[in-house]
């Protein structure tokens, strides 16, 4: 293997690509955007694969990190390093599933815009309403997703599972990512993950919400640059390992 590693950046619920525009991983590494738009989660997982040939980074945020633990499920030797941001590793409680349901019915109904306005957007960022110019770039993009992958990104969530006992097998660098004022995925949430995985760098960010990625991209960034190189150490140990 040679040259620079990709990355694949995995967007979260009502995300795209643009979630990550102003993230770089640093020099030695290459920038791979998946799509999350099938409609289970073995699905997504598919969509990571094949997102790139042979091994990578995966980063995630929010259900882009929950596609990730199935990845790290089913191809462990395929990912070189974990990087988890803003998500949740539990299964869904009843609380959520009464809210997914309400969301799905009011955007068959022709609601969508408003959900996504009024329900969704206020729990993105660190005030929780976030800078007219922010919840305006959320809602632009959430409409870009559409209705259709929307209410397939709620089934999958709402058919998720209890990913913590699956990340002890977890050997590869990992470095998960809370932000203080996330709405949606506290500090607890994001320990469970990091107390699980051997090894693993917890790190959390002052002053940001759910998309944390858009409130401080610099800080992100520079998380990662200063990760990665663990990432570039294991990948020769990994080469190291299997070679006569």
């Amino acid at each position: 293997m040679s040259g620079d590693i990709p990355v694949v950046f995995v967007p979260g619920m009502l995300c795209d690509a643009q979630l990550w525009a102003q993230v770089r991983p640093g020099p030695g590494f290459r920038v791979v955007h998946s799509d999350l738009d099938a409609p289970s989660l073995s699905g997504m997982a598919d969509q990571v694969l094949g997102a790139v040939d042979g091994p990578f980074v995966l980063a995630g945020l929010s259900l882009g990190a929950i596609a990730g633990f199935e990845v790290l499920r089913r191809a462990p030797e395929r990912v070189l390093g974990f990087c988890a941001i803003s998500t949740n590793p539990h299964p869904p409680t009843a609380t959520q599933y009464r809210s997914w349901h309400d969301m799905a019915f009011r955007t068959t109904r022709g609601e969508f815009g408003t959900v996504v306005r009024e329900v969704i957007a206020p729990t993105m960022f660190a005030d929780r309403a976030g800078t007219p110019e922010l919840v305006e770039r959320f809602v632009a993009m959430a409409l870009r997703v559409g209705p259709d992958r929307f209410l397939g990104q709620l089934r999958t969530q709402a058919d998720r599972f209890d990913s913590v006992p699956s990340l002890g097998a977890v050997r590869c660098p990992a470095l998960v990512v809370s932000a203080d004022d996330d709405a949606l995925c506290p500090r607890e949430y994001h320990r469970a993950i990091a107390g699980a995985i051997e090894g693993s760098r917890f790190e959390t960010i002052a002053g940001a919400g759910h998309l944390c990625t858009w409130e401080v991209p610099q800080r992100i960034s520079e998380l990662l640059s200063d990760w990665l190189p663990a990432v570039a150490r294991y990948r020769t140990t990994a080469q190291e390992s299997i070679c006569p």
